[in-house]
């Protein structure tokens, strides 16, 4: 092979990888094709790392092989061990993972030039470097904090729902800039100025992520997605990898529309979910209400499972809302066999999804096509909210924030204004939760109080297996619809 040609070949796996990348991407908009998407995407970083391997003519190939051996295998074993519950912190993970990557692969090439590696690097790579450390460490110990967040080994402190925080978090942001003008201007030594960057920038990950949380985690975990992206892409012109570079930028872009996306449903601005703290924050945090007890309630009216089958017994259209309870009780198997009798007597079933249900963009939408739930009866919170007046039960399944009427009605609120799914509109609403606590955010839910809701207490898959024997021991589903209404 030629000179000529093994650079050739290099560049044609390269951009082979880039189309299967967009491709995958692409069919990752639909959960009927995301699995073969994940196939696509895993084709890329084969022809990927077969195209560095020959462009380094097999230089150093045991420690790419080693490489793939533990990542693959810890990659493997997350697939198969880690439960669908966990999913939001396995995302937080690999986004640090990411930001992580991009930051060594930096720093390594910042320092192959004084080893006599590499001939010295020339402005944009040392623009790229800095860049890539910046926002990769930003990434690494933001994800970090989010994951423990949502794992509830971390609560948010006190002082940072405290002005003061954005002050400190300026001094960081200034230092880390200075050093990453110090370096190329060469005011100071390439080790200490590279140090600097890092440790300011992974104090600042922390300090932008702590005090954020309640009903925003989604969106950080979506932004800090996208900061992976750009991160890779930096790194991307540090190595001059162009599947790195186009990669990057599909994943940054995407993680911004996404986050802009879900800012618009939540009727926020994305400053305000970086700069105002959590929504209802009070120290809650990790995940624990800062209100809303048993305690805050006046009136309440709970019922039974066998009183709530008997409603859907009745009904001829009835809407889930499926939350976090679901994932937490790992439910969705249960819904999926309650709605599938509900179908065989001829009642209409449909999903109600809210855009930041969950801690994890699409959190819903993931669990509950895991159980194979059809695609088309996920219905989005725009399109489903004009049908809950013709709706005669709804049953929410663990959801809190997202149907709470009080952003609609209370300008106490400080959900107020943020778009919900407006169940309070259909005839009858079954509420199953563990118990009154509040939601993430920690703020009540005017919904439990109205006078067509219902609570039903317990854990969500058992109360959902009691609905199905329920309904099976009144008849339902024992005959064709036709014949049986």
């Amino acid at each position: 092979m030629t000179s000529f040609a093994l650079p050739s070949l290099h560049l044609a796996l390269d951009l082979g990888a880039v189309l299967l990348l967009a491709l995958g991407l692409k069919g990752l908009s639909k959960v009927r094709t995301a699995r073969g998407a994940n196939g696509l995407a895993a084709v890329a970083l084969a022809l990927a790392v077969l195209g560095l391997l020959l462009e380094q003519g097999l230089t150093g190939w045991a420690w790419m092989l080693l490489g793939l051996v533990v990542g693959g295998g810890a990659g493997a074993l997350v697939a198969y061990r880690v439960p669908m519950t966990s999913m939001p912190e396995v995302v937080a993970l690999f986004n640090g993972c990411g930001g992580m990557s991009s930051l060594l692969v930096a720093l390594g090439a910042a320092a192959l030039p004084a080893a006599g590696s590499r001939a010295p690097l020339d402005r944009l790579e040392l623009v790229s470097v800095v860049v890539s450390v910046l926002v990769g460490a930003i990434t690494f110990s933001g994800s970090l904090v989010a994951m423990a967040k949502l794992q509830e080994w971390l609560a948010t402190p006190g002082w940072t729902q405290r002005p003061a925080r954005h002050a400190v978090n300026l001094a960081l942001a200034a230092a880390a800039l200075a050093c990453g003008l110090a370096w190329p201007m060469g005011w100071l030594a390439a080790p200490l100025a590279l140090a600097g960057l890092t440790a300011a920038s992974l104090l600042l990950g922390i300090g932008l992520t702590l005090p954020i949380g309640g009903a925003d985690m989604p969106v950080v975990i979506s932004l800090l997605n996208s900061y992976s992206g750009v991160a890779a892409a930096a790194a991307g012109f540090v190595v001059g990898s162009q599947l790195l570079i186009v990669a990057g930028a599909m994943v940054g872009a995407a993680g911004l529309i996404l986050t802009q996306v879900m800012c618009t449903a939540m009727n926020r601005s994305l400053p305000s979910v970086l700069f105002g703290g959590a929504l209802g924050a009070s120290g809650s945090g990790g995940g624990s209400p800062a209100g809303g007890g048993d305690g805050s309630y006046s009136s309440i009216t709970s019922c039974s499972p066998e009183e709530c089958a008997l409603a859907l017994e009745a009904a001829e259209r009835v809407v889930f809302v499926p939350g976090y309870g679901l994932a937490v009780a790992q439910a969705q198997h249960s819904l999926k066999e309650l709605a599938r009798l509900l179908e065989t007597a001829g009642i209409e079933v449909a999903y109600a999804i809210h855009p930041v249900a969950g801690r994890m963009p699409g959190h819903m939408n993931v669990l509950l096509a895991e159980a194979d739930v059809p695609y088309e009866q996920l219905i989005e919170m725009e399109a489903i909210n004009p049908d809950f007046p013709r709706t005669d039960v709804v049953i929410v399944l663990g959801a809190n924030d997202v149907v709470n009427p009080d952003a609609k009605t209370d300008p106490a609120s400080p959900l107020y204004g943020m778009p919900v799914l407006e169940v309070d509109q259909a005839r009858s609403v079954f509420v199953v939760k563990r118990s009154l606590g509040a939601g993430y955010s920690g703020i009540r839910n005017g919904l439990f109080e109205l006078p067509h809701t219902s609570m039903v207490f317990g854990d969500a898959k058992a109360v959902l297996q009691q609905l199905t024997t329920e309904l099976r021991s009144l008849g339902v589903g024992k005959v064709p619809a036709a014949a049986g209404r």
